[in-house]
């Protein structure tokens, strides 16, 4: 397939880098860069992993726990916003 692109510079001095170093023709340099850019990626690519710690056992003294506290502080806020109102 024959088609016409524009370079912008930087990437015109990439691949002119590429096309001394391995002393490829510009179609080869051009061909290589998009291969690269459009396979390389993909396999060296790792899957994200979110590093989980166990945190021991609840500190908050008495039979708290902690969706228990989050309920009693959300019931406060609630009832602050209703007092504004007012």
């Amino acid at each position: 397939m024959r088609t016409t692109i524009t370079l912008e510079p930087d990437v015109e001095a990439l691949l002119q880098k590429v096309i001394d170093e391995r002393k490829l023709s510009f179609k080869q340099a051009v061909n290589f860069a998009i291969r690269e850019g459009l396979t390389s990626h993909e396999s060296q690519r790792k899957p994200f992993v979110q590093p989980v710690f166990d945190m021991g056992e609840c500190l908050i003294p008495g039979n708290w726990n902690v969706q228990a506290l989050s309920d009693a502080l959300e019931d406060q806020e609630i009832l602050r916003k209703m007092d504004l109102r007012k």
